[in-house]
């Protein structure tokens, strides 16, 4: 019996959904599987009908990562597919940012967010009118902007950036220019964590994520007394701190690698709780263990708004035309870098200098 006809499903849904089951299974209930697989089959069809993909990052939960998701990944790898994707409708399964990263980068598609409330923390933190300000304060030095930023922040900025490529943006900007400091907004932390890493002097700004803002190192010495031998994996948007006391700390790409490549028998992930859980159906035999720090804004986004954006055609994300044509030079920018020869690290542990932080 392929596994789901158990539970109430028809023998064709059952079917249908059988390889999407064996990722959530350990994450979905038998009871909530049946209203979850006809969700699922329903969205597949519409994407069909309406010639939609969706794009769902890594924060999804996991009926959407794996059931619906057309593209998965981090925030670099989503905001490149936006730009080559061949679709009329783009759906962002993400938060507004991101849907606005897409319309910027695809201005000719139609791009739907599932709930338009679905904000950002760190996004919210700054706006172009701060970013103006900054530059005049700083005459002459590049802003690199963190693409967890809206579109009137990436309209005044040099080159957008993701946790993955921060390092390599910042050290290609400072040459660029031929200075020995840049401007890198907003999240105070990434600013910090990239300043251990480069010679290039960072001027900073005080926003955060409130997901990663949370983790303290009492939460990885009681993780690490509870899981000994646990593998303990940290997000550079966490405090340098956190980073010191992790194992390994990269982007959530170079997090995931690593898990892939290692394989270890027990990881702890300090960041979105959902990631670990969308890991956990690629490499079953690694047990995630640990918190539980979920993002509220992304879990706005649910397989029954999916339908329903898509259904109705609802929630549309414009940009206004002169802001999206002045973002799109600085998100482009960061696109046509060549790819880091793999995931960002941040090594803090073995640092080999101190770099302090000028923050505004």
């Amino acid at each position: 019996m392929v596994m789901g006809a158990a539970f109430g499903l028809t023998k064709e849904l059952a079917e249908e959904t059988a390889a999407v089951w064996e990722k959530v299974k350990d994450h979905t209930t038998p009871m909530e599987w049946p209203v979850q697989a006809a969700l699922i089959s329903e969205i597949n069809a519409l994407k069909k009908e309406r010639n939609a993909v969706i794009l769902a990052h890594n924060y999804m939960t996991p009926d959407i990562f794996h059931g619906v998701g057309d593209f998965v990944g981090d925030s670099l790898a989503l905001a490149k597919e936006a730009a080559k994707v061949d679709a009329k409708v783009i759906v962002q399964a993400g938060v507004h940012f991101m849907a606005e990263t897409s319309k910027i980068l695809s201005p000719e598609k139609t791009v739907l967010i599932p709930d338009l409330r679905a904000g950002c923390s760190l996004a919210s933190s700054i706006t172009g009118a701060d970013v103006r300000l900054i530059k005049e304060r700083h005459p002459g030095l590049p802003v690199i902007t963190y693409v967890n930023t809206t579109a009137d922040v990436k309209a005044e900025t040099d080159i957008c950036c993701t946790s993955a490529n921060a390092v390599q943006v910042v050290e290609w900007a400072a040459k660029e220019w031929g200075v020995d400091k840049v401007i890198l907004i907003p999240d105070e932390y990434l600013a910090r964590n990239v300043a251990a890493q480069t010679s290039v002097g960072i001027i900073a700004w005080a926003g955060h994520c409130e997901v990663h803002k949370r983790f303290t190192t009492q939460d990885i010495a009681d993780m690490r007394a509870a899981w000994p031998g646990a593998e303990v994996l940290a997000h550079p948007e966490c405090p340098e701190e956190i980073l010191q006391a992790a194992d390994f700390a990269g982007s959530t790409a170079a997090m995931i690698s690593y898990v892939e490549k290692n394989r270890p028998k027990k990881v702890v992930l300090i960041t979105e709780c959902s990631m670990a859980s969308n890991i956990k159906g690629d490499v079953p035999e690694v047990e995630f263990v640990g918190p539980c720090n979920m993002c509220p804004h992304m879990k706005r986004i649910t397989l029954e708004n999916i339908r329903d954006c898509l259904l109705h055609m609802q929630f549309e994300v414009t940009v206004e035309p002169e802001m999206q044509e002045k973002a799109r030079a600085a998100v482009q920018r960061m696109i046509d870098l060549p790819p880091p020869s793999k995931p960002a690290r941040y090594d803090l542990v073995r640092a080999k200098h101190s770099v302090a932080v000028e923050l505004i």
